[in-house]
């Protein structure tokens, strides 16, 4: 590898490093034989040094000035998408291959990252969910797209989440819309007696989020046909369960070159 560490090990700068999932990040790539934590970044002041599992590592609200001093192979990132396309191509002008956690990325930075993934030859992984039962659940709705005219997602995040609805509910209606191959039916309620309350539209699929103290991440998916539904549902009980995920991404994207999207895509699902 390429980083500022000996070359057996991928050298790793984590942004956003101090937030929920920034932080369970930290602990995982602290513990991997294969990785080690380079430095890492957070967007509030909160001092020039981040304790480890492993020891400390420099810390800084300055991104480039971190990516030029610890010279990492790959950047993790987990904020929101503003930020992350702001992060995005100070790594991608210095050579550095990304996985992206950022929540919500339309199609427009997608694309953005793609053009300057190919642009400046790195690999970028974008996974709206690291957990591995959340992708077979959106693999399963996509099987199922084809035989249900409505359907419903309800997601279920903590009260702390900024944005609504998650970018994976978000991409569970994508994938399943793409899957039929035409919009899904979606009653016109005659009389709202309150605004919004069918929820958000995304190709005929009505999104629904609820943000509560005590949940982590919750998807049900919720198909509908005459005189019978179909509920798959994943509920993450804790965020260990998406560093296998995470680590598996730092593992490949340098041998992913472009924009990938999607776990699945990274394990072949």
């Amino acid at each position: 590898m390429s980083g500022s560490n000996d070359n057996t090990t991928i050298a790793v700068v984590i942004h956003g490093a101090t937030g929920r999932m920034g932080a369970e990040t930290v602990r995982a790539v602290s513990g991997a034989d294969d990785m080690t934590l380079a430095g890492a970044t957070c967007h509030t002041p909160r001092g020039d040094i981040l304790n480890t599992p492993a020891g400390s590592v420099p810390l800084s609200t300055d991104l480039a000035g971190m990516l030029d001093a610890a010279r990492p192979d790959v950047m993790v990132e987990f904020t929101h998408a503003d930020a992350c396309m702001t992060a995005a191509p100070l790594a991608a002008a210095r050579g550095i291959h990304m996985v992206l956690g950022a929540s919500g990325l339309n199609a427009e930075q997608l694309q953005s990252l793609d053009t300057m993934s190919r642009e400046h030859g790195v690999g970028v992984i974008v996974a709206p969910n690291f957990a591995l039962g959340a992708v077979v659940l959106k693999k399963l709705a996509e099987q199922a797209a084809a035989y249900f005219d409505y359907v419903d997602v309800v997601e279920a995040h903590h009260e702390m989440k900024i944005d609504a609805p998650s970018g994976f509910s978000l991409a569970i209606a994508r994938g399943m819309r793409d899957a039929r191959g035409s919009d899904f039916q979606r009653n016109e309620t005659t009389v709202q007696h309150l605004p919004e309350t069918r929820g958000g539209d995304s190709g005929g699929v009505s999104i629904h989020s609820l943000r509560l103290p005590g949940r982590s991440a919750h998807h049900e998916v919720i198909l509908g046909a005459a005189g019978q539904t179909l509920s798959i549902r994943h509920d993450t009980l804790g965020r260990d369960c998406y560093m296998p995920g995470v680590l598996r991404c730092v593992r490949e994207v340098a041998r992913r070159p472009g924009l990938t999207v999607g776990l699945e895509n990274v394990l072949g699902l």
